[in-house]
C-alpha cells in the first residue's frame, strides 16, 4: 500500500487556471514546435479559465486540426501548502534521495519547513553498486532496489514517478528573492512549480558510440539491465550445456563496472564460459589505487579471464549460427596503438560498460539553449556551494554537477561523491531558506571498494596508506560498508537481518557438505 505522501502527490492534479500571458512566457516553445495557438475560454463548470489549444499545422491533406484533437493543455502539480517552500528534486539516485533525506532529518522552524518532492521515472531506488551480486544470487531485488513509497512512507517528503521533460528557470531573471524559483515540465504533462531545485538526473549508458552497440550490445547500470543480462546468462546456461559448446561473454571496457562484471560473470559460469574483457587502455581500472587494481589482475587471471588491452571496438555485427542454432555476435578490433594486428572476437553475449550520456541536455528548451551553463559532457558547472552559476535556487549533485577540486580536475561521478554532495546540499538547502551562510563542498575520499565476486572483493582505505583488504576479509568489510550507507534505518535493519540469515544458512550448508565428505571418506 503506498504512503500517505505518495498519494498526496499522485493525487496532486489540478486543472492548469492562470493567465495566458503567463502560460505563454512559460511554454513559448510548447506552443512554437506544436504549431498550437493557446486561447482561454470561459468555463460554465468552474471558476475562472481554462486552456483551448488549437492547432494551425496543416495535416496530410491540408485541413486543420479540430480541437478535440488538439493536445492536452499542462496540468499544475498542486503542493498541499500555499506558504511554505517548495523544494524539487528531479532524480532519485544516491544524490536525489539522500539529499531528500538530509532535508527531512534537519531542524526547521515551523514555518520554514519545506515541502519536498522527489521525482523519478522508476518506482524503486536502486543501490547500484550492488548490483553485480543479484547475478550471483547473493542479494534479492528488494534488498539493493526498495520502492521510494516504501523508503518515504515515515517522512514527509513526496514522491511522483515520472519524467523531467522541460526545465524553465527564473531565478536569473530579476531579483533573487523573486517568489518563485523555476518550472519544470514533466513528461506526463504535469508542471511542477518551485522554489527550489535540485538536479540530481545521473547519466545512462552510452551506446550509440560504435555501430551494432545500440541493437546488440547489453548495458549494465540500472536494475532491468541487471535483470536482462540475469535472464541472457539463464536461457545461454540452459543452452549451452556440453563442454564442447562454451558460452563466449564479451565485456567491453575495464574500468571498475567492467572489472566488477567480468570477475562475477566468469564466476558464475566457471568452466562452461569464457570470458573476455576489452580496453583501450594497456591496463585495467588505471585510475584505481594499485592494491585494488594487483586484486583485481589476480582474480581475473585465476578465473582464466582473457585480457585484450589496447583495442577499440570498432562495430559490433550479428551472424547467425546454423549449426547450433543460435545467434552469434562478431566484434571487430583495432589496436589502440601501432604495432599490433586486428582482431575478430566471437560472442553470444557482448556487455556494454564504456561512456556516459549525461540528461541534463535534455532538459533545455528549443527557445532557449544554453538556459544551464553546461560542460561539454553535459553537466550543469556549479560554485563551491553546490549551486548552478548563474541560479542561485538551482543546486546540482552527483552525475549532473560539474564541482573541480582544487587542482582543476573534475571530480568523479561516483556514488561516493554523490553521498557526500547530497549531504552538502540538504544542508545548503536549509541555510538558504534560514538566510544563514552556505558551506563549500569538500570531498573527502574515504577509498575504493571492488566486488570480485561471491565471497571476494578488494578495499583500500584512504586513510592507511598501502593497505588493501582483499578476498573474504574485504567482501565482508565492503558489504558491511554498503549496509551502513543504504538509505534509511528500517531499510538497514530489514537487510542486515536478511543478509545474517542467508550467512548462516550457507555456513550450515557448508559445514553439513563437510561432515558429509568427512563421513564419506572413513
Amino acid at each position: 500500500m503506498m504512503s500517505s505522501p505518495a498519494l498526496a502527490a499522485s493525487s496532486s492534479l489540478l486543472p492548469f487556471n492562470c493567465r495566458a500571458k503567463h502560460c505563454a512566457g512559460l511554454f513559448p516553445s510548447f506552443s512554437r514546435r506544436c504549431g498550437t495557438k493557446i486561447t482561454l475560454a470561459a468555463s460554465s463548470q468552474q471558476k475562472g479559465f481554462r486552456f483551448a489549444i488549437a492547432s494551425s499545422a496543416p495535416r496530410s491533406n491540408g485541413s486543420v486540426k479540430d480541437l478535440s484533437e488538439a493536445e492536452t493543455a499542462p496540468q499544475l502539480y498542486s503542493w498541499p501548502d500555499k506558504k511554505k517552500p517548495r523544494i524539487c528534486i528531479l532524480g532519485g539516485g544516491f544524490g536525489g534521495l539522500y539529499t531528500a533525506l538530509r532535508l527531512e532529518s534537519l531542524e526547521w522552524p515551523d514555518d520554514k519547513k519545506p515541502q519536498v518532492l522527489l521525482v523519478d521515472q522508476s518506482e524503486r531506488f536502486v543501490f547500484k553498486p550492488m548490483l553485480y551480486e543479484l547475478l550471483t544470487g547473493e542479494v534479492d531485488a528488494w534488498e539493493i532496489a526498495p520502492r521510494f513509497s516504501d523508503l518515504l512512507a515515515n517522512t514527509s517528503v513526496l514522491f511522483h514517478q515520472d519524467k523531467a521533460k522541460l526545465l524553465y528557470p527564473s531565478d536569473h531573471y530579476g531579483p533573487t528573492q523573486s517568489s518563485l524559483g523555476g518550472t519544470v515540465l514533466l513528461e506526463s504533462g504535469l508542471l511542477v512549480q518551485y522554489d527550489w531545485l535540485v538536479l540530481a538526473l545521473g547519466a545512462e549508458s552510452k551506446l550509440d558510440v560504435v555501430p551494432g552497440a545500440v541493437e546488440f550490445a547489453l548495458p549494465f547500470s540500472t536494475l532491468e539491465d541487471a535483470h536482462k543480462v540475469d535472464r541472457k546468462l539463464k536461457t545461454l546456461e540452459r543452452k549451452n550445456f556440453r563442454k564442447e559448446s562454451l558460452i563466449r561473454v564479451v565485456v567491453v571496457g575495464c574500468g571498475y563496472s567492467g572489472v566488477e562484471l567480468a570477475a562475477t560473470v566468469s564466476e558464475r559460469l566457471q568452466d562452461r564460459g569464457i570470458v573476455q574483457a576489452i580496453n583501450v587502455e594497456t591496463t585495467i581500472c588505471p585510475n584505481a589505487p594499485p592494491g585494488n587494481r594487483e586484486a583485481a589482475i589476480k582474480v581475473l587471471t585465476s578465473r582464466k579471464v582473457e585480457l585484450l588491452l589496447g583495442y577499440v571496438v570498432q562495430c559490433i555485427r550479428r551472424a547467425v549460427d546454423a549449426e547450433h542454432d543460435s545467434e552469434k555476435y562478431i566484434l571487430e578490433l583495432q589496436p589502440a596503438q601501432r604495432g599490433s594486428q586486428s582482431q575478430t572476437v566471437e560472442a553470444d553475449l557482448v556487455l556494454w560498460t564504456v561512456g556516459n550520456k549525461y540528461l541534463l541536455p535534455q532538459l533545455e528548451p528549443e527557445d532557449r539553449p544554453h538556459e544551464l551553463p553546461l560542460n561539454a559532457r553535459g553537466q550543469a558547472e556549479t560554485d563551491e556551494n553546490l549551486r548552478v552559476k548563474g541560479h542561485p535556487r538551482i543546486f546540482a549533485v552527483g552525475d549532473s554537477c560539474a564541482l573541480r577540486e582544487s587542482n582543476g580536475r573534475l571530480l568523479p561521478a561516483t556514488a561516493q561523491v554523490a553521498f557526500q554532495q547530497a549531504d552538502f546540499a540538504g544542508w545548503n538547502l536549509w541555510a538558504a531558506i534560514n538566510d544563514r551562510p552556505l558551506l563549500p563542498f569538500k570531498f573527502q575520499n574515504l577509498g575504493e571498494m571492488i566486488t570480485l565476486g561471491r565471497n571476494d572483493a578488494a578495499i583500500s582505505p584512504s586513510f592507511i596508506e598501502g593497505l588493501t583488504l582483499e578476498g573474504p576479509i574485504g567482501h565482508t568489510a565492503r558489504k558491511l560498508a554498503y549496509l551502513i550507507r543504504l538509505p534509511t534505518d528500517e531499510h538497514r535493519l530489514k537487510v542486515g537481518i536478511s543478509w545474517l540469515t542467508k550467512s548462516a544458512i550457507d555456513s550450515v550448508a557448508s559445514l553439513q557438505s563437510t561432515l558429509t565428505k568427512v563421513l564419506s571418506n572413513s
